[in-house]
């Protein structure tokens, strides 16, 4: 199961940090973020699936398919922004994590308008 190796991994890095917290505290946050991306990358093969079965419903569905890209872009950009806004935070910058944090949600919005305004306009279809 990959989420027991991404379990693994991550107590391997916390272990390795406080010991490197005790000798060497500038290299603990290295530790940190190359185990992030690691679990990160571990966790991007299952993607392909998710993907794929988004595309058979838009595909089977009389739904717009470029909807289905813009959600893509919104989460991608939404665990992007947590995963940096995480680093800040462990590196004690909790000013610039809060500022990736309402950077990423005003991006999520700007790409989120086409759908809010595709659904303003049925409403008003269905509205007399």
């Amino acid at each position: 199961m990959d989420i027991i190796k991404i379990i693994g991994i991550a107590f391997l890095a916390v272990i390795i940090i406080l010991i490197l917290k005790q000798y060497r505290p500038e290299f603990a946050m290295y530790v940190s973020i190359l185990a992030g991306a690691l679990i990160i990358l571990m966790s991007i093969g299952k993607l392909d699936g998710i993907i794929q079965l988004l595309n058979t419903i838009a595909t089977s569905t009389k739904g717009n398919g470029q909807f289905l890209g813009v959600l893509l872009k919104i989460t991608g950009i939404a665990f992007l922004t947590e995963f940096a806004v995480s680093v800040c935070k462990d590196s004690g910058e909790t000013a610039i994590a809060s500022k990736v944090d309402l950077g990423g949600k005003i991006i999520i919005v700007a790409i989120s308008v086409p759908i809010i305004s595709s659904l303003l306009e049925t409403v008003m279809q269905v509205l007399p």
